[in-house]
């Protein structure tokens, strides 16, 4: 049975709670005594947290819930959107459904040699990675081409182009890419760098497990200067970024994003093309898709495996991507981010009559929002768990000392969140004696994050500190919620 809208109103702890929660009505089947004798609210209360705190625990198969506090407070879901997200793809697209990156010769082709252009087609594989090039150009080797007369182009439109997921993010930051049909090592390029004699020397590539091709799509310079740690601008199909000389260290690497994926996939595959004596002009952006016959095919994980990999990793070009797709197919055309979002949380309120509202579907964008009752309504909708649940990640109980606690008797799996100033976790407990409980923690100091973002910087005054605490609440709260849910 789904937890009910009012049974979440009625379902608001116990006399320990605060004040303003104190006088709500329980739910017919009251908590359980022990959860009243150590409510959640206290807990929350002791901690020092600033900002607000939603959270909610619910028994899956009655949707009698155990306790909440402040469950209809609407907040930011950080990357616990993606659990949406998940579900949404695989329930339009089926979870089988792979990404296809495809070789295309829009001319004949005789005797190994192709009379008209080549074009590196994607299909909105937010995946693919150096290494699936490589594959792909042995694969067009192996289909017996050797030479072409036209030009080499790659087509990107499978997908709306996104320049960045988030605007208001900092430009260098690698979790916030371009997006678009044609992706590669996440839209993100290696950038290296080491000082010898009081001099740097850069390197950006394109590398994966097996190899590493350097790239010219982007280029970085060393200048003299304390702040901005980076600047960016584009220049032509390349990205030209500085990097202040006083934030290097002896020698390092990082990611940076990229903003012209087509290009920067079509570089690296003719470099592969190349050591197999497929010799292939610089790489031209198509807005059509050509007609003409499929030489060589690269297919992506399936679907389901892919969500399992996002959750366990946050990836957010992965959530844009399946989000965009899944919009795709159910609506018969593309859609921008914007409405694609909003698409998405129609879509939860017809699975599991809920209200959130989302600007993206990775939960970058701070703008978003979820309510711990309606969180744990989408966990307990049917059939949501049966295919949610394995996607998620095990979480580790740790005790005061942040040693872990080994007991095999239970077991916590969620999907995480964190932005500066919000720390987010929901997802399913198995409690000793075999009871399924749903629970969402939303956590947010929204003016703290605000305050954050107009001094700027990657990492603002107080922001690990406020997620560290948040965190260690995440865990005082579930060790209760086991205790309780165990007895």
């Amino acid at each position: 049975m789904p937890v009910t809208r009012r049974a979440m109103l009625g379902g608001v702890l116990s006399s320990m709670a605060t004040a303003a929660l104190a006088d709500a009505p329980l739910t017919s089947i009251r908590p359980r005594a022990r959860l009243t004798e150590y409510a959640a609210a206290q807990i929350i209360r002791q901690s020092g947290l600033s900002g607000t705190v939603g959270c909610v625990l619910a028994n899956t198969a009655t949707g009698e819930v155990l306790e909440a506090v402040a469950p209809d407070l609407p907040q930011p879901p950080a990357s616990v959107a993606k659990a949406f997200t998940s579900l949404y793809a695989i329930e339009a697209l089926g979870p089988a459904h792979r990404f296809e990156t495809r070789i295309f010769a829009d001319g004949p082709v005789r005797d190994g040699v192709l009379d008209g252009n080549l074009v590196l087609v994607g299909g909105g594989d937010p995946n693919l990675v150096t290494d699936h090039l490589a594959e792909l150009a042995k694969r067009l080797k192996d289909a017996g081409l050797r030479e072409v007369k036209g030009g080499f182009q790659v087509w990107d439109n499978a997908l709306v182009n996104l320049d960045e997921i988030d605007s208001a993010q900092l430009d260098h930051l690698g979790y916030n890419p371009t997006i678009t049909g044609l992706n590669l090592n996440y839209n993100r390029v290696h950038f290296e760098w080491k000082r010898a004699d009081g001099e740097y020397t850069t390197a950006v590539d394109a590398r994966s497990q097996n190899y590493r091709p350097a790239v010219t799509v982007a280029r970085v310079q060393v200048v003299d200067r304390t702040s901005p740690v980076f600047t960016y601008r584009a220049a032509e199909g390349v990205d030209e970024w500085t990097v202040a000389r006083r934030a290097l260290n002896n020698g390092g690497s990082r990611w940076l994003p990229v903003r012209n994926p087509a290009l920067y996939a079509g570089e690296v595959f003719a470099t592969f093309a190349r050591s197999h004596g497929i010799v292939l002009k610089r790489p031209e952006e198509v807005a059509a898709l050509p007609d003409g016959q499929v030489l060589a095919t690269f297919h992506s994980d399936p679907l389901q495996q892919m969500m399992h990999g996002m959750m366990r990793f946050s990836t957010n070009i992965t959530a844009e991507a399946a989000g965009l797709s899944a919009t795709a197919a159910l609506t018969g055309q593309q859609r921008g981010l914007r409405t694609s979002a909003l698409g998405m949380a129609r879509w939860a309120d017809g699975r599991a009559g809920i209200a959130p509202y989302f600007v993206d579907h990775s939960g970058l964008g701070d703008a978003s929002r979820v309510t711990a009752a309606d969180m744990v309504r989408f966990l307990t909708a049917e059939r949501v768990a049966p295919t949610l649940r394995p996607l998620m990640k095990r979480v580790d109980l740790v005790d005061q000392n942040r040693q872990i606690i080994r007991d095999a008797a239970w077991q916590v799996v969620a999907k995480t969140g964190t932005l500066n100033f919000v720390s987010s976790l929901a997802g399913y407990i198995r409690t000793a004696d075999g009871q399924d409980l749903a629970f969402a923690f939303f956590g947010a100091d929204l003016e703290a994050r605000e305050r954050g973002k107009n001094a700027g910087g990657e990492a603002p005054a107080g922001a690990s500190r406020w997620n560290r605490q948040a965190k260690a609440l995440q865990q005082r709260i579930l060790r209760h919620w086991i205790r309780a849910g165990s007895g």
